[in-house]
């Protein structure tokens, strides 16, 4: 417990919320000195290792964070506080204390296959890392993420998410004419098109699938509406935003309100949503744990994208596990437990031995 204590705090000291370069550095140099494994860095700024030979299982995540409050800077460092059996500290929970379980699981465990750690830069940001990973050719067999899936089924359960929703975030962009108000009939209301679209918008159906008997439904919602430069001008102009939860294999289609004459839709961000595709591998990771602890876990399905989306999306088969709590990460009260985080290490250490399973 003290290695992994201590190299959580380590790791949460370091900032990396705008450059995490150094904490990236020292990932790779501990990598380096405490273990054998063949250890590269990317020019994105991505740390990978490898251990073992044979269809390879990836320990996977990410070493920036969100921008910290002021109460968790000191100087040049984060700052970390261990109280009732917790740390306390930007990237806690969200993620260095996986990083530190994985960093240990990686380092003693005995593979069943190669064994791959990969800890990525810009999840923060949309998955810059984990994209360039990928377009170099990261393509493990199978991936545990480790981002939060502690308490989905119930308070103190570590479960292993076998799914995840994704989001795309988008625009709708309606163009009209402007004219004096008191002649609006000259003009063409870019407001009027607007809400138009809103209105297709609120009659979408949001989609649902099903993985590995859980029900994940998406969302989709305006989110703001921005348009008009003074009282009495017809508007020339008006957006939308909109915020759809996706799931895998289905989309809402949006696309529709572009047969709205001055309207199109435009996709500012898509993150996608992530399925286990192998039933075997989902359930040798909520065996493992089931090993590590008295409740029972399950799977489930994540609310939020991950990294996991990306891998899954490029065809590995991947789950997530993790310590952090929902409402953990990204606050300025963000923690980990440490005994939870114990938890999580000798999960990732099981999963390390058994899987690849020689018949999987």
């Amino acid at each position: 417990m003290t290695d992994l204590r201590d190299l959580t705090a380590t790791l949460v000291s370091i900032p990396s919320h705008e450059d995490a370069t150094a904490a990236g550095d020292a990932i790779a140099s501990w990598l380096r000195a405490e273990t054998d494994a063949r250890v590269t860095s990317d020019d994105a700024g991505n740390v990978i290792a490898r251990r073992g030979t044979g269809p390879s299982l990836a320990l996977v995540g990410h070493h920036d964070v969100v921008p910290p409050a002021d109460s968790q800077v000191d100087g040049d460092e984060y700052v970390v506080e261990e109280r009732d059996g917790r740390l306390y500290g930007r990237g806690t929970a969200d993620m260095k204390g996986a990083l530190a379980a994985m960093l240990l699981a990686f380092r003693d465990a005995e593979p069943a296959g190669e064994l791959v750690f990969a800890s990525f830069v810009g999840e923060e940001d949309g998955g810059v890392g984990a994209r360039a990973a990928i377009d170099a050719g990261f393509a493990p067999d199978y991936a545990v993420v480790g981002e939060g899936s502690m308490g989905y089924s119930a308070p103190g359960v570590l479960d292993v998410a076998v799914a995840h929703k994704g989001r795309r975030g988008s625009t709708v962009v309606a163009s009209g004419t402007s004219a004096h108000a008191s002649e609006p009939e000259t003009g063409e209301n870019a407001v009027y098109r607007a809400t138009d679209a809103v209105a297709v918008i609120r009659d979408l159906s949001a989609p649902e699938t099903t993985v590995m008997g859980e029900t994940t439904t998406g969302s989709l919602a305006v989110t703001g509406i921005e348009g008009g430069t003074a009282w009495n001008v017809i508007p020339d102009a008006c957006e939308v935003t909109v915020d759809e939860r996706t799931v895998p294999g289905d989309r809402a289609p949006l696309e529709q309100v572009e047969e709205i004459p001055g309207v199109e839709w435009r996709v500012d961000q898509d993150l996608p949503p992530m399925r286990c595709d192998d039933s075997d591998f989902a359930a040798a990771v909520v065996s493992a744990a089931d090993d590590v602890q008295e409740s029972t876990p399950e799977a489930v399905v994540k609310p939020h994208a991950t990294d996991a989306g990306w891998l899954a999306a490029a065809g590995t088969s991947t789950v997530v596990c993790g310590p952090a709590e929902p409402g953990e990460a990204h606050t300025e009260a963000e923690s980990v437990s440490l005994a939870v985080l114990d938890r999580v290490r000798r999960c990732y250490e099981t999963v390390a031995t058994s899987w690849p399973a020689e018949d999987g």
